[in-house]
């Protein structure tokens, strides 16, 4: 019986030792698995504090590198702070110097700065006469432009040279070919010249001839390149006083011939823009003498 009940025991034995591994073996597998994942989370964490410890060190370099900047700003500052203890002691002992003068030298300086005001109130008075000068020699070739109207710029160019209003009119609008005599379309160009000229009774101008190189070879009166370009000038300066009312004392004729050439003769082209009329609106010399004068 003995015997038969040891047979009976053995298999439950083995059975109840099978289920206690199982388990064991299974509860080490969760363990295992969670000692895994712990150990993922701070290898992660070990990850993220190298990462933070190196941003650290980036900052760490680059306040060192500001510091090290502001140190050098600091020093320039206090050697600019030096100098000017310097120049501020030095000026002190100029002024100290200066105190000791005559009362005769003060008057002489005292003298020289209201001269040097007076001078400077001057230079003022004509910058600002130049600049009137100047807005109204504008207003004079906006006026001429809009009176011209829509004519080809070949034929006539206005312009303002360094504060002087210049009308350049070519001589294939004006003349024909080696004469003087006015065309009838240029005298209505001269018509609308002479409309903005009049209304400005203050103003005086020169009419000035200009030919190309070409030998005058017309014959009669005229000899010579001279002799056309006065010849031109005057026959304008008629038209303007006799069929536009112009006042004759506030204008002149003047010819240069082909002396003061605007471009190259060696070409047609510089042929054609050498042959014109000038029309110059004088500068004001008597007003601006007048502010030369002492006042009085």
């Amino acid at each position: 019986m003995k015997w038969q009940r040891l047979l009976l025991l053995a298999p439950v034995s083995v059975v109840l030792f099978s289920c206690v591994s199982s388990k064991k073996f299974k509860s080490a597998q969760a363990q295992y698995a969670e000692l895994q994942t712990k150990y993922s989370k701070l290898e992660g964490d070990l990850g993220n504090c190298n990462d933070d410890k190196a941003a650290l060190a980036r900052q760490k370099a680059a306040l060192e590198s500001d510091n090290g900047n502001l140190n050098g700003k600091i020093a320039d500052l206090n050697k600019q702070i030096d100098f000017l203890k310097e120049n501020n002691t030095s000026a002190l002992r100029q002024l100290q110097d200066l105190s000791v003068i005559s009362s005769s030298q003060a008057e002489s300086i005292k003298k020289s700065m209201e001269n040097m005001g007076a001078k400077d109130a001057y230079i003022q008075t004509l910058q600002q006469q130049m600049a009137h000068k100047d807005s109204l020699n504008m207003a004079l070739v906006m006026n001429l432009k809009g009176a011209v109207g829509s004519m080809d710029d070949q034929d006539i160019d206005i312009k303002v040279d360094k504060g002087v209003v210049y009308i350049d009119i070519s001589d294939k609008l004006l003349f024909k070919s080696g004469q003087y005599e006015v065309t009838d379309k240029a005298k209505s160009v001269l018509g609308k010249v002479a409309a903005v000229l009049k209304n400005q009774p203050d103003i005086e101008f020169m009419v000035e001839g200009h030919t190309d190189n070409v030998p005058y070879a017309g014959g009669g009166v005229l000899q010579d390149n001279w002799d056309l370009s006065v010849k031109r000038a005057t026959a304008v300066v008629r038209i303007l006083q006799k069929q536009y009312g112009l006042d004759p004392a506030k204008m002149a004729a003047a010819g240069r011939g082909e002396y003061r050439p605007v471009a190259d003769n060696s070409t047609r082209d510089g042929k054609a823009a050498n042959r014109r009329t000038r029309i110059v609106i004088l500068p004001q010399l008597d007003q601006f003498f007048k502010l030369l004068e002492p006042k009085k």
